[in-house]
């Protein structure tokens, strides 16, 4: 597995930032936050206001014009972002602003056409320079990945890739092993969204990740609440949220998302309710 046969070569700084969470007794709170929104200035300083509140990695989506993945709220986030002039280059001066001033490991969503339209090996060496810990690749699969997975070797980078409820045993497998950092379970089949409450599908993807080799699965899509939190993290190495911070931002600025990145770590501190009923 990637795991074991890079871990020599590569550090993986997603998957220390994971580790260190769990050395302090929790899981790894994963915060999304649209690069550029609402502008390029704001969206670092909700990045760095989410890590100094709980968040261990932070994962910064490049605005794009058809984002197949993404929910209502995100859409319109990067949708604003790209009629301010957010452009593709401008990543990196996030990333690198972020990694400055947090330890919190930075990914980069994004989906393929931008880094294949700047070069693979072009985007992977400046991601790198910026600081940035890797790539979470929704649109991505490892059997067509193979420029990827050299330039990720080639420039120390974490690659993560998405499993879902209808992936198959053959396709976990692959998942896991082109994996590096931890692999990224979808909870639901469908776009990204703030729900009421979380698929009960999630605990069955991370087992089925956990069975096939991973040593970390975090799970995203559908994270809003504290309650959520504390229930992904009875099974889950970490917790991804997106849309719920991207909507205070939205509606409230830095300091709202600082204070529900805090208040979605609360979730970290108690058990799941009815725990000894399950």
């Amino acid at each position: 597995m990637s795991e074991t046969t890079n871990t020599a070569a590569t550090e993986s700084k997603s998957a220390a930032a994971i580790e260190r969470a769990k050395a302090a007794g929790r899981k790894a709170l994963i915060a999304y936050l649209p690069a550029g929104y609402p502008d390029k200035q704001t969206s670092i300083d909700a990045a760095i206001a989410v890590a100094r509140n709980g968040a261990d990695i932070i994962e910064i989506g490049i605005p794009y014009s058809d984002p197949v993945m993404d929910g209502a709220v995100i859409q319109a986030a990067t949708t604003e972002a790209l009629a301010n002039g957010f452009h593709v280059e401008d990543v990196f001066d996030v990333v690198a602003a972020i990694t400055a001033e947090t330890d919190a490991a930075v990914m980069v969503m994004t989906y393929w056409n931008p880094v294949m339209r700047m070069g693979i090996d072009e985007f992977s060496r400046r991601l790198a320079e910026a600081g940035g810990a890797g790539l979470i690749t929704p649109d991505l699969t490892p059997d067509e990945a193979a420029e990827w997975l050299a330039a990720s070797d080639k420039y120390g980078l974490d690659r993560v890739f998405l499993v879902a409820p209808s992936s198959t045993p053959e396709r976990v497998a692959m998942t896991v092993e082109a994996t590096r950092g931890f692999v990224y379970a979808v909870s639901i089949m469908g776009v990204t969204g703030a729900r009421t409450s979380v698929s009960s599908a999630a605990e069955a993807v991370v087992a089925a990740v956990h069975a096939a080799g991973a040593p970390r699965a975090c799970v995203g899509l559908g994270v809003s609440k504290a309650e959520h939190v504390r229930e992904i993290a009875a099974y889950a190495d970490g917790v991804i949220v997106g849309t719920a911070l991207v909507a205070a931002l939205r509606d409230g600025g830095v300091d709202a998302v600082g204070a529900l990145a805090k208040e979605l770590s609360s979730g970290f501190d108690a058990p799941a309710p009815q725990a000894a009923a399950e």
